[in-house]
């Protein structure tokens, strides 16, 4: 008997009636394992750079080409004022929301989209995809507006830089694990912050914003349309439903477990900082154009970073144009892996970085043919800019609502949260958000139907 068992054929055997362990599973745990060790250890650095990523990604990659672009002729039309507060109340904003999003992740161990789906049914599901699909199209083609207006400025033909931007979203298929995935994007991120280096190159009255951050003043003059447009731009520049989809995605792909939470939090807290940084940054160098105000007509030929030269030099200009570039790349990448969670969450198929592409077809096919669709429409001969950069966050501000709606009702539901719902004091702040989102889309439709306002 016992010679059976150790013969080879009886080993054979054995080993065959092993539970396979698939790749995602096995690139989880090891990452895993790497947490604990450091952990035990207390190693306090390295679990930081192990548990760190999707929140300063998602909040770097909001600051996307439109969005730049949006605080851009916000700074040339109204100079350091009141917008340069706003913006920071935005941010703030968003990390209330973005904060939801990590324990949401971390304790159901299920992406935005799955949840939804399975607390709410699949009209519902199916609705927040669809949904979310459609204005993540809309989205990713302004960010493709950004990559060709950034290549633009050293003379790259369109085509080039829409080939450059889709290299750059399929190599989510070389990597075939979520951390080195993540790990490259957050390099590309990181390059947002030249957006205030260039600001320290620029004279900037630095007086002039610290006067601005601590009074809201001045007002950018009577109240119009103009400013209403402006400050919805800025709202749907810094808090938009592909977020809340492409964090909590991240934090299920990256593995986040509960214990893992405040973690998530000082990553997502580092994001909003950084980036709100960086928006700040772009706001004050622009306002050097206050008296030569920019409009969308002129996206299209990196005009802002050419009419900055003489303030800041050719170098400062490149580095601005090379910005609005990494903008449109980085947040392509994100805009394109929210939408794929999306759809393999509610079509219950693979839908991870960690999995190879036989393994997740639908996901990486989702990946990389939105933003194949979206960059080959900026192309085409005669593609309307004119607005289009304000108009998407605009969009993105009317979409936020039912998404925040779904978010609060997830939040407190202990069967999906457990321990981890929201307070009574989030829950404030959640449903202040909400209605402040919703008051200015309701007015933004108002001054549509009843366009009496000046402007």
């Amino acid at each position: 008997m016992e010679s059976e068992r150790s013969s080879p054929a009886h080993r054979a055997k054995a080993l065959s009636q092993r539970p396979v362990v698939d790749r995602e599973t096995a690139s989880r745990a090891r990452d895993r394992l790497d947490v604990a060790h450091a952990r035990l250890h207390r190693k306090w650095g390295r679990l930081f750079w192990l548990l760190t990523g999707p929140g300063i990604l998602v909040m770097l990659g909001e600051n996307d080409a439109p969005s730049m672009l949006s605080y851009a002729a916000t700074g040339s039309r109204f100079g350091i004022g009141f917008f340069i507060p706003f913006v920071l109340l935005t941010f703030a904003m968003a990390l209330v929301v973005q904060e939801i999003t990590v324990r949401l992740g971390a304790a159901s161990k299920m992406g935005h989209a799955e949840l939804i789906y399975k607390r709410f049914g699949r009209f519902w599901g199916n609705f927040a995809m669809v949904d979310l699909l459609f204005a993540n199209f809309l989205t990713l083609v302004t960010e493709f507006v950004g990559i060709v207006a950034g290549a633009g400025y050293f003379h790259v033909p369109a085509p080039f830089a829409v080939l450059l931007g889709l290299a750059v979203v399929s190599s989510a298929l070389l990597f075939r694990r979520y951390w080195s995935w993540e790990r490259l994007i957050l390099a590309l991120a990181s390059f947002n912050l030249v957006f205030f280096v260039v600001a320290l190159m620029a004279p900037i009255p630095w007086s002039g914003v610290g006067h601005a951050l601590w009074s809201w003043a001045p007002w950018p003059g009577h109240w119009s349309a103009n400013i209403l447009i402006m400050i919805l731009a800025d709202i749907g520049a810094t808090i938009t439903p592909w977020m809340l989809f492409f964090q909590q995605g991240a934090i299920t792909d990256k593995g986040l477990a509960q214990r893992d939470i405040l973690w998530g939090r000082i990553d997502t807290t580092l994001g909003a900082i950084l980036a709100a940084i960086a928006a700040i940054g772009c706001i004050a160098v622009t306002a050097l154009l206050y008296h030569h105000p920019m409009n969308a007509r002129q996206f299209g030929a990196a005009q802002f970073a050419q009419a900055l030269v003489p303030f800041i030099g050719r170098l400062g200009g490149a580095l601005f144009a090379l910005g609005i570039f990494d903008a449109g790349l980085v947040a392509a990448v994100a805009i394109s892996t929210s939408s794929a969670y999306a759809f393999g969450e509610v079509v219950q198929q693979g839908h991870s970085l960690n999995q190879e592409f036989h393994e997740a077809k639908g996901f990486y096919l989702v990946l990389i043919g939105v933003a194949t669709i979206a960059g080959g429409m900026v192309i085409l001969p005669g593609f309307p800019l004119e607005m289009v950069v304000i108009i998407v966050n605009v969009v993105a501000v009317l979409t936020m609502p039912p998404a925040i709606g779904f978010l609060l009702i997830l939040a407190n539901d202990r069967e999906v949260v457990g321990v981890h719902q929201n307070s009574g004091l989030l829950n404030i702040l959640g449903i202040l958000v909400g209605v402040f989102i919703s008051l200015a889309g309701i007015i933004y439709a108002f001054t549509v139907m009843f366009p009496t306002l000046p402007g």
